[in-house]
């Protein structure tokens, strides 16, 4: 009573204090400290760390692949260019790599993984509402592994086959992040959900984290010409996982033959209807006309383009820049990843203990960590821009553009499964198809921009592109997010009549 005294003191919508109270969390003392559901999340997050691993290892191996003797570069002594220090170990700062790729060429290979991710998003997140996520998932994963396995292959063949193949690892991992968003649909108790949510995608950058200074390592001291070492090992790493993702896993608790009846019955307990009526079609008039889908897709598009600006090519920044050699870029490069990483569970354990607590609504605790994570890049990337060549100045904020982003998990990443539960995968993937674009965009933009021309003037311009995205999407987020259920993502059984107004 004293409980919900105190929420009456200061009146909220019907819906609203609903909401409050149904976070309220339920007694889990008799659920031990590791359940079913912990497990799906390790194995989400070891998956999502593979499917980073295949994701960005080009982005370091391009530089040991690329002859840069053989393609062409500016003068060294222009003024607008950090000089070569002589405490530098510079011994790999020109490379004798394979192909000779000029940064037109290496942004179209490196953006091409985005043209078959952005194709499966949409029908991703359907499938796996409909018919589950967990054979989706691992699927989508191997079929990922068996192309980064014949990377090498395709790429000494020809340059079209090696853009024919990142293109098809595209389409297996477009439908891995929709998936994971329909099941943590089924198995995150409201007041766990940020947690469970960063946990699981977390992997990717814990994966961003390995894969570049292991990949650095590889490319220097592997076998068959060095860098197609990490290509079979990450491919083989990916195939492994399977064999462990599916035995251990179900699409849902009630799915689940190894989870105990007393989890079964919090996590369902908890969830009520939110996930009943997922066999209903997608009210996709409605869905566009949502300003909440619209903020939290703007938000989406925001991240997106920062974030693959830096993924795709930080490490060409720091070896044609600030001149770093391959294993000085590929350990450098990592830091930002391993702030994100760390960061992203530290928001997520402070945003579900204000929500849990009811120190903050809901959507204020969205929006507060959203703004930490889009306005903090965006402020990072214009000292970035500016700071000159002070190495040290230079890694400082980049690490901080990229590992302020990790609150965005705690913010929109989780907002897709509270304004449409029975819809998360659909939304989810409709509004990372369009985000998923800037993949594509970001580092051909960056390959235009800079091409023969790598200076710190047209570096500035790049950070200064991201930094505007990023103050832009937020500000959307801000003034039109929401974390209600949206009317039409209702979990109420629909008329024949309603739901035809809805469609």
């Amino acid at each position: 009573m004293v409980q919900q005294s105190s929420l009456l003191v200061n009146p909220v919508e019907p819906n609203e204090l609903d909401e409050k109270l149904r976070l309220i969390p339920q007694d889990d003392e008799d659920q031990g400290c590791w359940g079913t559901r912990h497990t799906l999340v390790l194995l989400g997050f070891l998956g999502f760390a593979n499917v980073y691993a295949m994701r960005v290892n080009l982005s370091v191996t391009i530089v040991a692949m690329v002859n840069q003797s053989a393609i062409p570069h500016i003068n060294q002594t222009a003024v607008d260019i950090c000089p070569v220090t002589p405490g530098s170990d510079q011994s790999g700062l020109v490379k004798d790599g394979e192909f000779a790729w000029d940064e037109y060429k290496q942004g179209i290979i490196l953006g091409s993984f985005f043209w078959g991710y952005v194709l499966t998003q949409i029908p991703g997140g359907r499938l796996a509402e409909l018919f589950g996520g967990r054979k989706l998932l691992g699927y989508g994963i191997l079929s990922t592994s068996v192309f980064t396995l014949l990377t090498p292959f395709a790429a000494r063949a020809s340059d079209t086959l090696l853009i024919f193949c990142r293109v098809l690892m595209g389409l297996g991992e477009g439908v891995t992040f929709p998936a994971m968003y329909a099941m943590l649909a089924e198995w995150a108790p409201p007041w766990e959900r940020s947690k469970m949510a960063a946990f699981a995608f977390t992997g990717a950058q814990f994966g961003t984290v390995i894969t570049l200074p292991l990949s650095g390592i590889l490319c220097e001291h592997g076998f068959d010409g060095g860098w197609p070492t990490v290509f079979y090992v990450f491919g083989t790493l990916g195939i492994v996982w399977f064999a462990v993702w599916m035995p251990l896993t179900a699409d849902s608790p009630s799915r689940h033959k190894n989870i105990s009846k007393e989890e079964k019955e919090y996590i369902c307990s908890s969830l009520r209807d939110s996930i009943k009526r997922k066999s209903a079609p997608v009210p996709w008039r409605c869905m566009f006309r949502s300003k909440a889908c619209w903020a939290v897709g703007a938000a989406n598009v925001g991240h997106a383009w920062g974030f693959y600006t830096l993924l795709t090519e930080l490490p060409s920044y720091m070896d044609n820049i600030l001149h770093f050699n391959m294993k000085q870029n590929s350990f450098v490069s990592a830091l930002p990843y391993l702030a994100m990483w760390l960061f992203s569970l530290l928001c997520s354990t402070i945003a579900d203990l204000l929500i849990s607590k009811q120190i903050f609504r809901v959507i204020t605790v969205r929006k507060i960590f959203n703004s930490i994570g889009q306005y903090g890049p965006a402020l990072a990337l214009v000292g970035a821009g500016f700071i000159g060549c002070n190495t040290v100045a230079a890694v400082i904020l980049l690490t901080l553009a990229v590992g302020l982003s990790g609150a965005s998990y705690s913010a929109f990443q989780v907002n897709f499964v509270e304004i449409a539960p029975p819809y998360a995968g659909t939304l989810f993937g409709v509004t990372n198809a369009v985000a998923n674009l800037c993949g594509f965009m970001a580092p051909y933009a960056v390959g235009v921009l800079v091409k023969g021309n790598q200076t710190l003037g047209q570096w500035r311009l790049v950070f200064l592109i991201a930094a505007g995205v990023y103050c832009v999407s937020n500000t959307i987020f801000l003034i039109f997010g929401s974390s209600q259920v949206q009317p039409w993502a209702e979990c109420e059984d629909l008329g024949e009549d309603k739901t035809r107004k809805l469609l």
